[in-house]
C-alpha cells in the first residue's frame, strides 16, 4: 500500500518557496496590527500584558518565525533581532494539513513552550478568554443585518468543515510526527525571573 501523502509534493514545494523579505515584513506587521485590534477589545488582556512589558515572545512554526515585544500599553510590536526571547512557542506539527485539522476539530495544535512561566501563564489566560468579535467588526463596515448574515454563514461553514474533518481519516504522513500538546505552563522547561537574572 502506498503510504505517500497526496500533499507531500505541496509540502516539499512550500519548504523551498521563500517569499521576499518585504512581503514577510508586511505580513508580520499586519499580524501585529490584528493582534493589537483584538487586544484593544479586552481591557483586562492589556492590563495583564502590561505587567510583562519589555518581554519578547518568539513564535515559530516551521520556517515561519515572529518575535513580538510587549509594549507598556499591553499591546504588541515587532521585536528587533537583537532582543533575546523571554518565551518561545513552537508549533510541534509542521504539516499545514495536520495543524488545520487540529484547529477545525476544536483542539489547539501541540505547542512546545520554553521560558518565562509567568509570561506563559498570561498567554494561557489570553488563549482561554480573548475572543475576536467578527460580527461586530463587520457591522461597522457593512451594517448589522449583512454582518449577522455573513457571521452566521461563516459559523455554518466552520461547523461543516469540522464535521468533514472528524469523519476524514488522518493522512499517513502525520503518523509518528505528533507530540503531546502542552496543556499547562507548569509542564514547560521554565526559567524564573530570578534564574534569568543569575545567568
Amino acid at each position: 500500500m502506498n503510504k505517500t501523502s497526496p500533499f507531500s509534493f505541496l509540502e516539499s514545494f512550500a519548504k523551498h518557496l521563500q517569499p521576499p523579505i518585504w512581503l514577510v515584513a508586511e505580513g508580520q506587521q499586519r499580524l501585529v496590527l490584528f493582534l493589537n485590534h483584538v487586544l484593544m477589545q479586552e481591557k483586562e488582556a492589556q492590563t495583564r500584558l502590561a505587567r510583562k512589558k519589555g518581554s519578547v515572545i518568539h513564535l515559530r512554526w516551521g520556517t515561519f518565525a515572529l518575535d513580538l515585544l510587549i509594549t507598556p500599553a499591553g499591546l504588541t510590536d515587532r521585536a528587533t533581532s537583537a532582543q533575546a526571547a523571554d518565551l518561545t512557542l513552537s508549533v510541534a506539527m509542521e504539516a499545514p494539513w495536520v495543524v488545520a485539522q487540529s484547529v477545525l476539530e476544536g483542539k489547539a495544535p501541540p505547542v512546545k513552550i520554553e521560558g518565562d512561566v509567568q509570561l506563559a501563564a498570561e498567554l494561557g489566560w489570553l488563549a482561554d478568554n480573548l475572543r475576536w468579535d467578527v460580527e461586530e467588526d463587520l457591522s461597522r463596515i457593512l451594517g448589522d443585518a449583512p454582518a449577522h448574515a455573513i457571521a452566521g454563514a461563516g459559523q455554518r461553514l466552520l461547523a461543516a468543515l469540522r464535521d468533514f474533518v472528524s469523519r476524514a481519516p488522518r493522512p499517513p504522513f502525520a503518523a509518528g510526527r505528533e507530540t503531546t500538546p502542552v496543556t499547562s505552563p507548569a509542564t514547560t522547561r521554565a526559567t524564573s525571573p530570578a534564574q534569568k537574572a543569575g545567568t
